[in-house]
This record gives structure tokens, sequence and C-alpha cells, in this order.
């Protein structure tokens, strides 16, 4: 068996929203022969460009980008098949010769590309179409209430109202009648077949990344872009509010925008607190993974500091 040192070689950069992730991968691939795979369950979706930050056609260009504008926002794309693909590309990449970044804030996309993947049950859309209707009459925090019941472990690590993962969870339950904690517990691991050195783009003062958010926002609110860009998704007809592609930050709060449900001044400052519970969420993760490399994504020298690391 090989030492791991000896064993094909990728990098990760995390961090959570608005802390220059992209930048620093497109500094690193300007000097070493590299490509970046994303691990943005966001930037998967084919006409979502604005509200998700999607890196610029010239960043594209400079750098072969992969898992970007893969899917049509009508689709939904899981950790399993995230998995499949980056397993091959990194493969792919390093055949070329290359380095493979991995670049994102999707923690969960992270969290199965290196524990492996679960058994539990795929989706199934007459169940959730039941717990939808359940959630229509009752509300999701009744719904979180009965999963505090079922699964405890799992009730305790979700929010009320977080409607995509207590459907998900007790959807787990009726269709395999073990709470999804217990599943879960029985994981076997999956070892990686590269070495992965992973870096975290983190905020030593929580303020200053409060106001890089708040700045981004107020840049896709700027002259209507956003709303256009979601105007344009209604406008199709097929999309609705309850879809994952919908459901992402900023998309959401359009959504309601242009439903006359909130009015600007509304939408400007949900989508910025939804961003902010985002990038908490994302820090709450990066800090239960103590094999990772913590770079402070305010200091000047940000990304000196992460090339001085990686060489």
């Amino acid at each position: 068996m090989n030492h791991p040192a000896q064993r094909p070689r990728a990098v990760a950069i995390m961090g959570p929203t608005a802390s220059g992730k992209t930048a620093a991968a497109l500094a690193i691939a300007a000097r070493v022969p590299a490509e970046i795979i994303s691990v943005d369950s966001a930037l998967v979706y084919r006409g979502m460009d604005v509200g998700t930050a999607k890196p610029t056609p010239e960043e594209l260009a400079s750098v072969p980008h992969h898992l970007i504008d893969i899917i049509d926002p009508l689709d939904s794309y899981s950790v399993a098949q995230f998995r499949s693909a980056t397993l091959r590309l990194v493969d792919e990449i390093h055949g070329r010769g290359k380095l493979p970044l991995l670049v994102g804030g999707t923690m969960l996309y992270f969290k199965g590309l290196t524990d492996g993947l679960d058994d539990l049950p795929g989706a199934d859309p007459a169940v959730r179409a039941e717990l939808e209707d359940e959630a229509a009459r009752l509300g999701w925090p009744a719904l979180h209430a009965r999963l505090a019941t079922l699964d405890p472990e799992t009730a305790a690590r979700l929010k009320p109202n977080d409607a995509q993962r207590i459907q998900r969870a007790l959807e787990i339950i009726r269709l395999s009648g073990k709470p999804m904690s217990a599943l879960l517990a029985q994981r076997a691991p999956e070892a990686l077949p590269f070495e992965l050195t992973s870096f975290a783009l983190e905020p030593s003062d929580r303020a200053v990344l409060h106001e890089r958010i708040a700045r981004r926002f107020d840049q896709m609110l700027a002259g209507g872009a956003l709303l256009d860009e979601v105007e344009q998704l209604r406008r199709r007809g097929d999309l609705h509010p309850g879809l994952p592609s919908m459901r992402c930050v900023g998309y959401r709060q359009a959504w309601e925008y242009l439903d006359g449900r909130i009015d600007h001044q509304a939408l400007r400052e949900t989508g910025i607190i939804a961003t902010r519970q985002l990038a908490k969420r994302q820090l709450t993760w990066l800090r239960s993974m103590p094999e990772r490399i913590v770079i402070d994504c305010l200091a000047p020298d940000a990304t000196a500091q992460l090339l001085a690391r990686l060489a």
C-alpha cells in the first residue's frame, strides 16, 4: 500500500460566502497548472448567474472550470452525483498533469466527498408532495416538532423553518422506518483515492464579512440585475418556489418580491440576513473539520499566505 504522500494531490479551498474563494483559486491557477472543480450547489444551475455570484465569463475562460452550468433549474443535483463526478474529474485532471482545485462553500458536498456516501433512500416525489401538503396546512415548525419526537438528534441541528432538511428527514423515516441519525451512524467511511489538502478562508472579524455580504447583495440588486434574472426564470412557467434551485439565497427573496409579498427594502434586508445565516452555517461546518488549514480571508495577504502554505 502506498504512503499517502505518494498519492495524487488535490487542494480544497473552502469558506463562507463572500470570503474570496474564487479569487484565491484563480491566483493559484495563474501560478500552477490547475483546473477548478466547483463545490457549490447553486453554481450547477444554468441561467442563474447574478444571484449565485457565478464567476464571470472572463474568469471561466482563464482556467478550466467543472460542475458549473451543468443542469437546468427544474432539476436537482445530489451529493452522490457530485461525489461521482468529482472522483472522475480529479482522476482526469491528474492525468493531464494538473492540480485539481476543489473550490466552494457547499459543506455537505465536501463532507460527502471526504466521508463517503450513506445508504439513505432516494427521493420519493409522492412522499415529498404529502409532506409539502402537510406543511401548507400545519406549518414547518409543526413538522419540525414531529421530527423531534421521531429523530431528536436530527431535529436538534435543524431550525423549525428549515423546510428542505425537515422534509428530507421525515421522508427518510417514512421510506426506511428508521431515523436519519441512526442510518448515518451506520455509515462506514470511504478513503479518497487522492490526498486532499484543505484550506479554509475564515474571517477574523465576522462584522467585516457581513459588510462584504451586504455590499455584494447590493451589487446584485443594482440596476435590477437579480430581479431581471429571476423574472426571466419565472417567465418559463415551469419553475416554482419549492424547487431547490429557487430556494437558493437571493432567489427565494426575489421571488417573494416579484409576487408582491414584500417591498424592495424587505427584499434587501431579508436577502442580506439570509446570506449572513448561510455564512454562519458554513462557518459552523468548517469548525467541525479539524484537519483544515485556516487562512484569515480578511488579511491583505490572504492569497499570498495560501500560496506559501501550498508550496
